[in-house]
């Protein structure tokens, strides 16, 4: 990247249309991959602080809990809500004259547009922004506010990034990659530098995985100063796309299923940040969603963060015990977005409650006599149960017509409780049917048997 030519290559436009040509972005090279410097994050270290928080990296409520020393790097506190402004502002500054007085052009459906149009407008560079259909219609109003052109366009990202490199063309922009830029790369690798200065002795960084830009930065930072710290990757198991692409050494595209971490989910992961990250990444693990659950409803109740599914991946990790080796260890973990959707966080803390057993949902068959359904609550008022929801169901019965169905939903203090109340009810009726733990999340719950052989830290 020494030369100018290559620091700075441009797209000549094409006058007879978009072709096959307009989808290739210079940067982000698969037959020439750029790996990633050490004195590129320095760079970016000086260059950003300016306009960057340098966000807390403090020990957490849960390591006492999980028997590991947490530390968590709160990068949820930026002004924008997630880590996507260190690479957005030092990708910005980067930009020749000639070009931020042009404007720059990415496809995002979440924290890299929102960092992006932040610090477009505070530096004086003109953002588009090309978001697909599903895109948060809160992270849309917050991109229009910081005085970027939105466009709507595309089912999914995908589609939106085949646009915005064709819009980008067009209008002689340059199209930025929220992900494997290589200067995004570099200006996360920021948060490495951090970590590194505020936590002493540290054992293990682990850091959740989407695009792979953000281990990509982390991983070299830190085993640049200190080689032995492991850093860990985690991934959903909706779209483990990073773990497949280190398996076979290249980037592979992966379904990218519907997720609790959404910002995770890339089917593709980056080729720059591949080449980069592969050889400095000790291991990558996939967490399940029902500890991305719990995980948001731990970080909400003990730690009082508000942090979305992607950024509580690396915490899902602990709790699901995928980690034991980190037990006893100095662990710093980043939780690295917050903005989620308050319809959606509702939902993820029901979620949530129910992997850990503390939300409920039983059938049972009781006498359709007067008194049935009062001898029922009765029941659960002495166990010390709390009824969220009830409903009887007399049409679809099978057994004798003077017995009625009850679906419950309830509030138990812990796992221990609502298997104390199954027990209970089953002592006292034939008929008793206990729903997963998780049933919300798509059919991959708990059974509570299940739940109490757990090898997590904290059942």
């Amino acid at each position: 990247m020494s030369s100018e030519s290559k620091e700075n290559p441009t797209i000549a436009i094409n006058a007879h249309g978009a072709d096959a040509s307009d989808l290739f972005d210079p940067w982000c090279d698969p037959k020439n991959p750029r790996i990633v410097q050490f004195q590129d994050i320095s760079a970016a270290a000086f260059k950003i602080k300016s306009g960057i928080m340098m966000t807390p990296c403090t020990r957490s409520h849960l390591s006492s809990m999980t028997e590991t020393q947490i530390f968590f790097k709160k990068d949820f506190l930026q002004y924008t809500g997630s880590f996507k402004e260190r690479g957005a502002r030092y990708t910005l500054l980067m930009l020749p004259e000639v070009n931020q007085k042009q404007g720059v052009c990415t496809a995002s459906a979440g924290n890299h547009a929102l960092a992006l149009s932040y610090h477009g407008q505070e530096l004086g560079i003109p953002v588009t922004v090309v978001m697909p259909i599903v895109a948060p219609i809160m992270k849309v109003q917050s991109c229009r506010q910081f005085g970027a052109n939105i466009i709507i366009h595309g089912r999914d990202i995908g589609e939106s990034r085949e646009f915005a490199m064709r819009l980008a063309k067009e209008k002689t922009l340059t199209y930025i990659n929220g992900y494997d830029h290589p200067h995004i790369i570099a200006g996360q690798g920021t948060m490495g530098l951090e970590i590194v200065e505020q936590v002493k002795n540290i054992d293990a960084v682990v850091v959740p995985v989407g695009g792979g830009g953000l281990i990509a930065g982390v991983a070299l930072a830190v085993k640049s100063l200190y080689p032995h710290i492991q850093v860990i990757g985690v991934e959903s198991e909706r779209c483990a796309s990073f773990s497949s692409a280190l398996k076979i050494g290249q980037p592979i595209y992966t379904k990218a299923e519907s997720t609790l971490a959404d910002g995770l989910a890339v089917p593709r992961v980056g080729i720059n940040s591949l080449a980069t990250a592969a050889p400095l990444v000790d291991k990558c693990v996939v967490v399940k969603e029902e500890y991305i659950a719990m995980a948001i409803l731990r970080l909400v109740e003990i730690e009082k963060a508000v942090v979305e599914g992607a950024g509580a991946c690396g915490l899902a990790a602990i709790l699901a015990g995928l980690l034991p080796e980190l037990k006893g260890k100095r662990v710093v973990i980043p939780l690295c977005g917050g903005n989620i959707d308050t319809t959606v966080l509702g939902r993820c803390l029901e979620r949530g409650l129910a992997v850990d057993g503390r939300l409920v949902k039983f059938s049972v068959t009781v006498s359709d006599r007067p008194g049935g359904i009062a001898e029922l609550c009765r029941l659960m008022a002495n166990l010390g149960v709390s009824i969220k929801d009830i409903l009887h169901e007399r049409a679809w019965l099978k057994s004798d017509i003077f017995s009625v169905e009850v679906r419950v939903m309830c509030e138990t203090r812990d796992v221990e409780h609502a298997v104390e109340l199954e027990r209970v009810l089953k002592e006292h009726y034939n008929n008793v049917h206990f729903g997963k733990m998780a049933d919300a999340l798509g059919g991959s719950g708990l059974a509570a048997e299940e739940i109490m052989d757990s090898r997590s830290p904290l059942i």
